[in-house]
Formats: structure tokens, sequence, C-alpha cells
């Protein structure tokens, strides 16, 4: 009874502010009318029609493709970091993870915006290419921008799960395998790797989920040149006024997110009854 009682107020939260948006949205998606008068609305499926538009799958497609190529830059780049961090002794691996996290502690907008004083036309980088004689390079407004935004903001997240499970891994399993008589590479590909699954899969997710929803750092770097879902869906809310269409999009974006997260979490299941190590 004390327990119901100490949650009561988080139902309240949960209510206001889950229940009734998520509510709102799934009416506004399957709804259309004029949004200032709820009188009128009559149910469509009609926004649902306008999205397998051509023009709208294919920023669909390429924003998944992105977060896909991102997410597997995060890896390639944060499993080695995360490996040579829990190789570290106690007190440099508390440093290292440290200066890991430390740009985090900065507005997510402010560290995006950095990369336009680097990018651009008279950013660093072609200030020291002019100065060495080359060109001035188009470095902003492309994918390529997108994409090094979403590596830089999403990396740290890609790293820490993988460190977390890492540092948790029993050693005694290590030390038996190279007893046996395996060499590095056994041990890391029979051993370290096949361990550190789950924490591989939780990096996945988490650098994925805000990849594919993204708007601001497309909206910085990108432009108007490379429009994601995300900015779709904020400009049908700030914009256009058009918040069915912008609903329905949101929908449509939150079940291919849950589809992945249960794919993911199927893995990630497989794995721990194989005897995986889990993150938490």
């Amino acid at each position: 009874m004390k327990i119901r009682n100490t949650a009561f107020p988080y139902f309240i939260w949960l209510g206001i502010f889950i229940v009734v948006p998520l509510f709102l949205v799934l009416y506004f998606a399957f709804t259309t009318g004029d949004s200032q008068t709820l009188s009128e609305f009559t149910f469509s499926l009609d926004n649902y029609k306008r999205f397998l538009t051509p023009i709208y799958l294919n920023v669909f497609y390429r924003s998944v493709w992105l977060a896909v190529l991102s997410t597997a830059i995060c890896l390639v780049l944060g499993y080695p970091i995360a490996f040579i961090i829990s190789k570290e002794k106690a007190k440099t691996r508390n440093v290292m993870v440290l200066m890991l996290v430390i740009p985090m502690w900065m507005n997510f907008l402010l560290r995006t915006y950095a990369w336009l004083t680097l990018l651009g036309k008279n950013g660093i980088i072609n200030y020291i290419a002019g100065k060495l004689g080359f060109q001035g390079l188009d470095l902003l407004y492309n994918d390529t921008a997108v994409l090094l935004g979403m590596v830089y903001n999403f990396l740290p997240f890609m790293v820490l799960p993988i460190f977390s499970v890492m540092s948790k891994m029993d050693r005694n399993l290590i030390e038996a395998a190279e007893d046996l008589g395996a060499d590095r590479r056994r041990t890391f590909l029979k051993v370290i790797f096949p361990l550190s699954l789950p924490g591989v899969i939780t990096g996945i997710t988490m650098v994925f989920i805000p990849a594919v929803s993204t708007f601001v750092i497309s909206s910085l770097l990108g432009g108007n040149k490379s429009t994601l879902i995300g900015n779709l869906i904020e400009q049908q809310f700030r914009y256009t006024g058009d918040w069915h269409f912008g609903s329905s999009m949101s929908i449509i974006l939150m079940v291919f997110i849950f589809l992945a997260m249960a794919l993911t979490s199927k893995f990630d299941k497989e794995k721990e009854g194989e005897g995986g190590g889990g993150l938490w």
C-alpha cells in the first residue's frame, strides 16, 4: 500500500507528460481537418497514403541509411576505444572515461554549432587548406557533414555500454583461454567479443534511435540539402501547420523504432541465454 502511495505522483507525471501527448499524436495521426477545431475532425488514412509517395519515402530511406551508417562507424570507432579503456588501471580508466564524457556536459546544440566553425567556408579547416595552397573545401550542408555530426554526438553512447560490459568481464575466463594455448586473436574472437555482445547491442540501440530521429544535426550541418524524417516532422508542426501529417510520420517512425528495438532485444536475450554478460 505504501508503495502504491509513493508511486502515485509518478503515475500522474506519466499520464500528463507521456500518455496524454501520445494520445494526441495518435488522434491527429488518424484524422483530418482543422487542427484548431476538434469537432471537425474525421477519421482518415490519407496522411499515410501521402507518406508512401516517392518524395517522402526517399527521405525516410536516407534517414535510415544515415542512421545505420553512423551506427556502424560508431561501432568501428567505439569498440577499440572501449577495449583500450577497459584494459587500463582503475585510475587511468576513470580519467579516460571522464575525458570521453566531458563534451556531453555541454549543450547538444552548442556541440553541433561548434562544427560550423570548423567546417564552414571561413572555418579552421578551410583556413589551413588555404594556407597550404589548396582550394576551399565544400564541407558543410551535405550528408557527409550530417554523418560527421551524428558520429561525434553519439559516439559516447556506443563506447560507454561496451566499456561497462568489458569492465565487468570475468578475467578468469580470459586467463583460462590463454592457459589452454589460445593466442590473443583467438582469445578475443572466442571469449572477449562474444561476452561483450550485450554491450554492443545496447550501444547499437542507443546510437541508432537518436540518429534516425534527429533533426537538429541535419538542420545545422545539412541545411536544405539534407532533409531527414525528423526535419519533415518538425516542419509540419512548426511551419506548415499540418499536425495530422506530422503526427502520421511520427507514428511511422515510432513503429519503425519499436521494431528495431524488438529485433535487438530478441538478439540480446538469446546471447544472455547463452551465458553472455549483461550490461545492468
